[in-house]
């Protein structure tokens, strides 16, 4: 019945013959059988197919984190559609941009905003699924009968991932079916995922890490998951006697350290804890291996790219480093066209089966980012040591990763300095000693006529929370070189222990 569609057959072939199998174990002390799930996802592949979703058509979604959503994910694959996840924290104006630029068949919202989301989408076809996993989908949904997967070639696309560009601008990386399907295949090997596992997912699933590499990597191992709706420390702490494996970004470390449960006794049934989405301090690794006996395994990866490099399951796991390149993949370190000799830092670009098949409707900036010999620049800052481990030690376009996501300084700098008297503005990511990294805006004002709370105020309804300054500082002028360029290193100096 799978053979038509690449991805879905894959992610369903290690669950044939085991559809009483226990796929998901939830809060409430519900569960969810493998066939359960495959199931409700051909019926949402029906509602979306009678909503005229064709092979190609795009399906937006911006709903909480349930078994639903994930039915959802799967279903829109299975009809052939173009999988669209957005962060649950946007706003109505970006949202509009996502919806403009993508032109969804169907867009997929909370209850409460559908009369916020109708105004902006369009021709677009508007259904709701809340935080129960209840809506007018799930009705739709409901009433449907089984659902034969629609073909699908491993180069088809099977999702859009928006990630920021520094001009303001939202990319939206266009993933394969290939692209996902390989990446996550590899992981499961890498780290050596089993039907024996039981995966803590308290991960978002509008981003790479909670969706692509956290639930595919669970359903091409035919692993349990303890599905969380969100990071709960009480939930993670009391699953992990009887689970054996957490995905996390730093913050979800660092909030777990500061709690006494956490014992070598509590993390000892536990075989792997990951890490990504952020740099993850030393100083969080030492006191995670002095608490429970295990050392964290740090990876790294891209919205364009899923996961590209990870420390070795087998091996030794250097603080500090995102480890070697995965099994397939290759990583190199080029500066002025030249790959640098092992250890200097350089550009890092990276190639393989996972790697993006380029950005949604910007071919110029698709050609400027994916050579034609299929390296990716990721516009990050790396050095590979003699003994090949990758470590990222900055970021070219001065991307903020705060708690796991992505801020790009041009777009909240452009909302600020359109902001009544203010000058202008440059803003930077500061350290973090829960969330990595924090945003920071500095403001110069161009009178007395307003304040960093007014400005606080006006941010909050136009940018997603995690976007939103932590600090505001103002100064009589942001420090400049002799060519007029703002100096963001040396604010990100002055800036360096705001936090503690």
């Amino acid at each position: 019945m799978y053979d038509a569609n690449h991805l879905i057959r894959l992610l369903r072939q290690s669950s044939l013959g085991r559809d009483d199998d226990v796929f998901a174990r939830q809060p409430d002390g519900g569960t969810v059988t493998f066939g359960a799930l495959f199931a409700g996802a051909e019926r949402m592949a029906a509602a979306l197919a009678a909503q005229g979703v064709r092979p190609g058509d795009r399906v937006a979604v911006q709903v909480q984190k349930t078994i639903q959503a994930i039915e959802l994910y799967l279903g829109t694959v299975m009809a052939g559609g173009i999988f669209l996840p957005l962060n649950t924290a946007y706003t109505g104006p970006e949202v509009a941009y996502f919806v403009g630029d993508t032109t969804p068949r169907v867009v997929i919202c909370d209850p409460a905003r559908l009369k916020e989301i109708r105004t902006i989408c369009g021709a677009a076809q508007v259904l709701t699924l809340d935080a129960a996993g209840q809506g007018s989908l799930r009705d739709l949904a409901d009433g449907q009968p089984g659902f034969d997967p629609v073909a699908r070639e491993p180069d088809d696309l099977a999702a859009i991932l928006y990630t920021s560009g520094t001009t303001g601008r939202s990319k939206g990386a266009m993933l394969s079916h290939e692209n996902l399907a390989s990446n996550s295949l590899t992981l499961r090997d890498y780290w050596q995922f089993t039907k024996e596992d039981v995966l803590i997912h308290a991960l978002p699933i509008f981003h790479t890490h909670g969706l692509f590499v956290a639930t595919n990597v669970a359903l091409f191992s035919g692993a349990q998951v303890v599905f969380l709706p969100m990071f709960d420390a009480d939930a993670i702490l009391q699953a992990m006697p009887s689970a054996t494996a957490l995905m996390g970004v730093p913050t979800f470390y660092t909030r777990l350290l500061a709690d006494e449960r956490l014992t070598k006794e509590r993390a000892a049934n536990m075989r792997l804890f990951i890490s990504g989405s952020a740099p993850l301090l030393v100083d969080t690794h030492e006191q995670w291996e002095a608490r429970t006996g295990h050392r964290i395994l740090e990876r790294y990866g891209m919205t364009e790219t899923n996961m590209s490099t990870s420390n070795p399951y087998n091996g030794e796991r250097r603080a500090g480093t995102v480890g070697f390149p995965l099994p397939g993949v290759e990583a190199r370190v080029m500066q002025d066209g030249t790959e640098v000799p092992a250890g200097n830092i350089g550009g890092l670009e990276v190639r393989g089966p996972n790697v993006f098949q380029g950005y949604w409707q910007m071919p110029e900036k698709t050609a400027e980012e994916l050579q034609a010999d299929g390296w990716f620049i990721t516009g990050d800052l790396a050095r590979i040591d003699a003994d090949g481990y990758v470590t990222i030690v900055g970021r070219e376009k001065d991307l903020i990763i705060t708690g796991g996501f992505n801020v790009y300084p041009k777009e909240v700098e452009s909302l600020i300095d359109d902001l009544p008297g203010v000058l202008e503005s440059a803003v930077i990511g500061a350290p973090h000693p829960d969330f990595g990294e924090a945003v920071v805006a500095v403001v110069v004002l161009e009178n007395e006529g307003t304040s960093a709370e007014a400005i606080m105020a006006s941010l909050a309804g136009r940018l997603a929370k995690f976007k939103q300054p932590k600090e505001i500082i103002l100064l009589d002028a942001l420090p400049r070189n002799t060519m007029g360029k703002v100096q963001k290193k040396a604010l990100r100096d002055q800036c360096a222990g705001l936090f503690g």
